[in-house]
């Protein structure tokens, strides 16, 4: 039923879509939608975030112990460029915020989805390159850091996707590159001494 509601709100956005269209999309009566939401800004408020938290919450492929900082950058970049690059999730995200200054509950969800497991991933990569001394970030500012790389890596990607620009691969592997490269100048240990 809510892959039902989503695809709807998706297809007739949420002033086009009514209770009728979504009950007859997931094959139930109106009167059983009814029952267990008390109206279409119900039904919205529930299906937008769990269908968005749904298909960034996919696995992530957390690297090995003891595998190479720029490798498992690279791996974890790769995998957010391919999210935000996620043509159903762009889909979302729009209709997310188009809607949200009638849902200002939404702004909670994107909040708590920012501690997404990629999120997660690239601190704990962060926290154990730099407990083996090649980073110097302060436990206090590993959240920070791994916000900062996922937002180089994603954010321009991200709007050009909301516009229906995608990027070639060899464009997005440059992308890639230097914003690993730029966040690595930042945080990695300065030759002279000064953190």
């Amino acid at each position: 039923m809510r892959e039902a509601a989503v695809e709807t709100f998706l297809a007739c956005g949420y002033d086009g879509t009514t209770m009728e269209a979504i009950a007859r999309a997931a094959g139930i009566t109106k009167q059983t939608l009814y029952a267990r939401y008390p109206d279409k800004r119900a039904v919205f408020a529930e299906v937008i975030p769990w269908a968005m938290s749904r298909r960034d919450s996919r696995a992530v492929s957390v690297p090995p112990e003891g595998a190479d900082l720029r490798a498992s950058l690279t791996a974890i970049g790769r995998e957010a460029l391919a999210r935000v690059a996620d043509p159903h999730l762009v889909k979302l995200q729009r209709i997310a915020m188009s809607e949200s200054a009638r849902f200002p509950e939404f702004a909670l969800s994107a909040e708590t989805m920012a501690w997404s497991p990629r999120l997660r991933a690239v601190m704990d990569i962060l926290r154990r390159h730099r407990d083996a001394g090649e980073l110097d970030i302060a436990d206090d500012e590993l959240d920070i850091a791994a916000e900062h790389f996922l937002v180089l890596v994603e954010a321009q990607p991200w709007r050009l996707a909301e516009f229906g620009v995608y990027r070639s691969d060899e464009q997005t592997e440059r992308h890639l590159r230097y914003a690993i490269t730029l966040f690595l100048r930042g945080v990695e240990p300065r030759s002279d001494g000064s953190g």
